[in-house]
């Protein structure tokens, strides 16, 4: 998928290396709960992604957002339940620009809106959702900025660093 000189590919090998090294600089923010390393990367690829690439219906559809054919980020539709025609969307930039407001804010509405246009237009899902920790209020204005609205709040839902945070939903919904 194509969008000016952003750019939606699936994963390919050469990508989870970069994943590998942004998920471990980004703990706070993932439901992940330590480093792993790139033999565990290539495990996790190997015997959770690769296999489900085949299917018709995968549970989780990884994508490398690139920029100008630089890779910059990733995310993609996980948890998707084709039953009810549902995802969550994943989205993790590169650290380098996390810290810049301006860019985390362009990228992550770009990623957005790319990703929303693959899961109606193309998946035909009917809702997308997310979930956030409270703390990301940079993040959370981006995603109501884009159309994402507050549907929940999972209170102290996650302990990081001895301290507990609530978890907010969001979703959007296919409107055709």
């Amino acid at each position: 998928m194509i969008s000016g000189q952003f750019t939606l590919k699936t994963v390919q090998d050469d990508d989870i290396e970069d994943i590998r090294i942004w998920r471990n600089g980004q703990l706070d923010v993932l439901r992940q709960a330590e480093p792993i390393s790139s033999s565990q990367q290539k495990k996790y690829f190997e015997h959770s992604i690769w296999p489900g690439m085949e299917l018709e219906r995968p549970e989780n559809i990884l994508l490398t957002f690139f920029e100008g054919g630089r890779r910059i980020g990733y995310g993609g539709l996980v948890h998707i339940s084709w039953e009810h025609r549902r995802a969550e969307v994943s989205f993790l930039l590169d650290p380098t620009y996390t810290w810049d407001i301006s860019a985390y804010s362009r990228y992550f509405s770009v990623y957005l809106s790319m990703i929303k246009m693959f899961a109606f237009s193309v998946m035909n899902l009917n809702r997308i959702y997310t979930e956030t920790y409270d703390f990301r209020r940079k993040h959370i204005n981006i995603l109501e900025s884009c159309g994402f609205e507050a549907e929940g709040r999972m209170r102290k839902h996650v302990l990081i660093d001895d301290e507990y945070f609530d978890s907010l939903i969001h979703g959007v919904i296919n409107e055709k």
